[in-house]
């Protein structure tokens, strides 16, 4: 990466594991998941949309709080695996998925694929581009699939908005908005200010949604990343509230725009040469939303309401069938690693005041 206010070089894009052989997975028609760093994540998402998977059941986990980990062994029905190390290690366990803290994902990734077992990692991958990069490596080394959890890739919204896209039916984008806000000052989970376990606040936190909706939707790969962002008494160290401009390869710009300390609120808008996309709360799966086609002076020429409420049941049916080979799972860590790059680049932006090129 290279700052606007100094010459340097770009990163070549990483070629990622394209191709790899999956003859070392094992084929059956339901994966038998155990999720290393059982928390809160699991409890108010994950546990459900395992339940209404086809593919995919979650057949244990790992928590480091022994008395909570009994606690929800006896609450959902699930095995309790003393130690990460047994989970992983499990034959009972087909794939790994990593909800732990972001700074503990590179260990909990790396000790996963030393028992040759596919991971699913929670977003943001790691804390930096170069762990990634090892964790990359590892999974190349091991013959299996790593993969980032951008559940959102699943989301009807996202995927009707890229169809509108490339059905031309707004030309050429031209601008784009995501905004994700949130009220974090009751969040439950305890590390996410500490910037010893967390990549930052919202940037890193949902921010990197953003970055993937928009990388996804657009298909395109950002070339520039400025970045703004402020913090107060109860984020500390980590960013409270920020403001992301990006630009992309294809010539389309964006803004995101995030806070922890408002209602909550989703916003994705893409303005082409010839029409706009709007959907408010494009990134929840709480309720319906509505894509709305605007066609200049006419208002709204097509409305369509969709549903995101099946988006985790379905990124994990996804990876579960890249497992077994029926068909190639939309997040990759080679992608995801896209995603990393214009993360690292937000925060090297907001220290230095200077735009980032990618």
């Amino acid at each position: 990466m290279t700052m606007a206010c100094a010459a340097g070089a770009g990163l070549h894009f990483y070629e990622g594991l394209h191709g790899l052989s999956h003859s070392a997975f094992t084929i059956r028609a339901m994966t038998r998941y155990g999720i290393l760093g059982f928390g809160h994540h699991a409890r108010k998402r994950l546990v459900d949309a395992f339940r209404e998977a086809r593919h995919s059941r979650l057949a244990g986990f790992w928590r480091r709080n022994e008395q909570k980990a009994a606690a929800d062994a006896a609450e959902y029905g699930l095995a309790a695996y003393p130690t990460a190390e047994a989970l992983c290690a499990s034959p009972e366990i087909d794939a790994i998925m990593v909800t732990s803290p972001d700074a503990l994902h590179l260990q909990d990734v790396l000790l996963a694929l030393r028992h040759g077992k596919p991971v699913l990692c929670e977003k943001p991958l790691a804390m930096s581009t170069a762990e990634v990069e090892q964790m990359l490596a590892a999974a190349q080394q091991a013959q299996v699939l790593l993969g980032v959890a951008q559940n959102m890739r699943y989301y009807e919204s996202l995927q009707q908005m890229r169809r509108w896209i490339d059905e031309g039916r707004i030309g050429a984008p031209q601008l784009a908005h995501a905004q994700i806000c949130h009220d974090g000052t009751r969040s439950p989970r305890a590390w996410i200010c500490d910037p010893e376990l967390a990549r930052g606040g919202p940037i890193g936190d949902v921010g990197i949604h953003c970055i993937d909706a928009l990388r996804y939707v657009l298909a395109a790969e950002v070339s520039q990343v400025s970045a703004l962002g402020h913090g107060d008494s109860i984020s500390g160290n980590v960013e409270s509230h920020a403001a992301l401009s990006l630009a992309f390869h294809s010539g389309a710009m964006a803004a995101i725009t995030l806070t922890t300390r408002g209602r909550y609120r989703s916003r994705l808008e893409i303005t082409g040469t010839t029409g706009v996309m709007v959907c408010e709360n494009a990134l929840t799966v709480d309720h319906p939303v509505e894509i709305q086609l605007l066609r200049g002076w006419d208002g709204v020429e097509k409305q369509q309401q969709v549903w995101n409420h099946q988006g985790y049941s379905r990124m994990l049916d996804a990876f579960s069938a890249a497992l077994q080979g029926r068909e190639a799972y939309l997040a990759p860590a080679s992608d995801g690693l896209l995603n990393q790059r214009v993360l690292d680049a937000a925060y090297d932006s907001m220290r230095s005041g200077c735009a980032v090129t990618l």
